[in-house]
């Protein structure tokens, strides 16, 4: 899977903002893969500030049918390579949440 690498470490996109998720509204409803989170191209649209209805006509090119709600406050967080993590949902703000920083309970 392409991917947008810069210093050892891996853009991932995510829509932090209420009202919609991006990766996980699309995962969960339209059946497309990591390659939303990962997409070199989008992550570098939204990275040089490009216009919504820009980044909504590479969307509706590469993804036809998915939904670009989540879009509107789309953002690319870098991570380090390797680094374990979901992306989680909640009234759709999607969080990254990353293995290592979570705390167990043990009984």
């Amino acid at each position: 899977m392409n991917r947008l690498i810069r210093d050892g470490k891996v853009a991932i996109i995510y829509s932090p903002g209420f009202g919609a998720g991006w990766s996980t509204w699309n995962i969960e409803d339209n059946g497309y893969g990591q390659e939303l989170i990962f997409d070199p191209g989008l992550a570098d649209l939204l990275i040089n500030g490009k216009s919504q209805d820009q980044i909504e006509a590479y969307v509706a090119l590469k993804w036809p049918g998915a939904y670009t709600g989540g879009l509107q406050e789309a953002r690319v967080e870098w991570i380090a390579i390797g680094t374990e993590f979901k992306i989680t949902e909640y009234d759709g703000s999607e969080s990254l949440q990353f293995r290592d920083s979570e705390e167990w309970i043990i009984a």
